[in-house]
């Protein structure tokens, strides 16, 4: 398999662009100089956008595993170190701790496989040795060119060629035209609790509803793993509110991650045309959109003319132009020391995988980085693995080892 050594370095090909990001550093420049999208849009505090490049010192390797996947979408390690993938057009597949691909496991139901929706993301439940559960998010056709959110759970057969006992524990309030936003990036905490992005849906006609708490769409949700809300959800006594809702006001979400020093919830979330956006995710929170953004609206124009409303968050980080930032994990392992605690992106429009270096008393970046960016690959996820090293993968059918 393919492996690659960095070290301050670049292949050849790639020399003056190493040469621009040195003296992007000593000016203190950001990775970022293309001209931005929402020219008019001024960010709400220092370092909120472009924040000054930086490089990693340490030596590392990076290995393709394998090139072999059918557009993966979300993995998981199983406890024994092996990986479990999904695949957008329906399949769930384990492979070997070295990215040897298995054969789909049965008794998968059908997705609904239509511009990036179809199968999502994947996690192994927290207590997988005892109760063997797997759950995964997926668009479930309904009627023509239609479909809804969905949340499965499925028990992995003893000789690990199927899922058993398959029900959906949860459905999104509102189905929607086939395609995009569906958000559906998945995290457990450490009491066993499921969080779950769910987007807009895209459409005009149900955009809105991002800011209603009779839907669930545009919000993250908070679940046990029967699908029931959680004790203790921040409108759970709210007339008319749902109450699985955590936070409103998002737009499409797709990266999760836990702080590792202040135990909250990091999301990353995609913005139109630009301003993708980085947040902490505090419950009972309102993130905006479509009423706020640091983006134009889908094809050009003003979204709703402003970036900042009362009562509404604003994000730790924002992207212009866009980058699509995907799935992220905050990189906890001792293989790169330079590394601890910083948060680590997948960029599917920006082809790379964002390194962000955060001040945890202030919550701010205060720098970033772009890695494996002469793969040329659209990095959909990233997860730090049991041997401390970080696994990433592409849209285009790659999964990487980065660290030692």
């Amino acid at each position: 398999m393919k492996k690659i050594k960095v070290h301050r370095r670049i292949h050849l090909s790639l020399q003056c662009l190493f040469l621009l990001s040195l003296i992007n550093i000593a000016w203190g420049q950001s990775v970022e100089t293309s001209t931005k999208v929402a020219t008019n849009q001024q960010p709400a505090f220092v370092a909120q956008t472009r924040v000054a490049a930086v490089k990693t010192s340490t030596l590392f390797s990076v290995k393709v595993l394998t090139d072999g996947l059918s557009n993966p979408w979300g993995f998981d390690f199983l406890p024994d170190g092996r990986m479990i993938v999904s695949e957008l057009e329906g399949n769930i597949r384990i492979l070997s701790k070295e990215g040897k691909i298995g054969i789909p496991l049965q008794n998968v139901p059908a997705v609904r496989t239509a511009g990036v929706s179809g199968m999502m993301d994947i996690k192994v439940s927290p207590d997988f040795a005892r109760n063997r559960f797997v759950f995964w998010t997926y668009a479930e056709p309904i009627g023509e060119n239609q479909s809804v959110n969905c949340v499965a759970r499925g028990k992995m057969s003893s000789d690990e060629t199927s899922l058993e006992d398959v029900k959906i524990i949860y459905r999104a309030s509102t189905q929607g035209q086939d395609g995009f936003h569906l958000g559906s990036r998945m995290l457990f905490d450490k009491s066993g609790l499921l969080y779950v992005t769910l987007g807009d849906r895209f459409q005009e006609s149900v955009r809105g509803e991002a800011q209603q708490l009779s839907s669930s769409l545009g919000k993250i949700i908070r679940i046990n793993e029967d699908g029931t809300p959680a004790n203790g959800n921040p409108f759970a006594t709210t007339a008319g509110a749902l109450k699985e809702i955590w936070t409103i006001g998002h737009r499409n979400p797709q990266g999760l991650s836990f702080n590792p020093v202040t135990g909250e919830l990091w999301a990353s979330e995609h913005g139109p045309t630009s301003g993708d956006e980085l947040n902490r995710i505090r419950p009972g929170a309102n993130y905006g959109w479509p009423l706020i953004s640091y983006g134009l609206a889908d094809g050009g124009g003003a979204l709703s003319g402003t970036t900042q409303k009362e009562a509404m968050e604003q994000p730790v980080y924002y992207w212009d132009p866009a980058v699509a930032p995907s799935g992220m994990t905050f990189y906890t392992g001792k293989l790169i020391p330079e590394w601890k605690n910083n948060l680590f992106v997948g960029a599917l429009r920006g082809s790379h995988i964002i390194r962000l270096v955060i001040d945890h008393k202030t919550n701010r970046v205060i720098g970033e980085e772009r890695l494996l960016a002469d793969e040329l690959q659209r990095f959909r996820h990233i997860v730090q693995g049991p041997d401390e090293a970080l696994y990433a993968i592409t849209a285009q059918g790659r999964l990487y080892r980065i660290g030692k």
